[in-house]
């Protein structure tokens, strides 16, 4: 099973563009509710998640984001995503951040999770000046081995920088991706 990954798919048209928003909130709130560290701890509705989905895509018309979107080759429906979000600080514009990774739980052990970040690396590869992918992730929900053997090293580590409920804190790993080594 593969997907089709499309960088900035088109919001354009009323049908195809209402079709792709509600494909990732409905996505976006599928993981969360089924434990994924992307931003909210369940329960979460698609309405929950709205106003950040607008954030991103503004940040997206603004030029300041890109949206990697995998869409599944059976079914044609949003499986997976990723944002790359280029750094503004004139100091760090050679690296990128990778942010609210997310693969459908209906489609968890099939790698589309490696897929998806094969894609985003070679997505950030297409950038002028983009050496390196940097992205965080919660601790303790094994995120961090998964980036890892996908190359991922991890640079820092921030304890208990996370509260996702009471006496219920987790260290926010930072971790790089130097894109000439991938």
């Amino acid at each position: 099973m593969t997907l089709t990954f499309r960088l900035d798919p088109s919001f354009g048209g009323e049908q195809g563009g209402r079709a792709l928003r509600d494909g990732l909130l409905t996505l976006w709130a599928d993981v969360s509710n089924a434990g994924g560290a992307v931003g909210f701890v369940p329960p979460v509705s698609p309405e929950d998640i709205r106003p950040e989905l607008v954030g991103h895509l503004t940040a997206m018309d603004q030029g300041r984001t890109h949206l990697l979107v995998g869409f599944d080759d059976d079914t044609g429906e949003v499986a997976a995503t990723a944002f790359l979000a280029f750094n503004t600080h004139r100091l760090k514009r050679h690296w990128l951040w990778l942010y609210t990774v997310m693969v459908h739980p209906k489609h968890q052990g099939k790698g589309y999770g490696r897929q998806l970040m094969a894609a985003a690396a070679d997505a950030a590869r297409g950038f002028e000046g983009i050496e390196a992918i940097r992205l965080t992730c919660r601790g303790g929900t094994g995120a961090d081995r998964f980036y890892a053997a996908c190359g991922y090293k991890e640079v820092g580590r921030v304890p208990g920088a996370i509260r996702v409920g009471p006496d219920d804190d987790r260290d926010d790993v930072v971790m790089l991706l130097p894109l000439s080594a991938a």
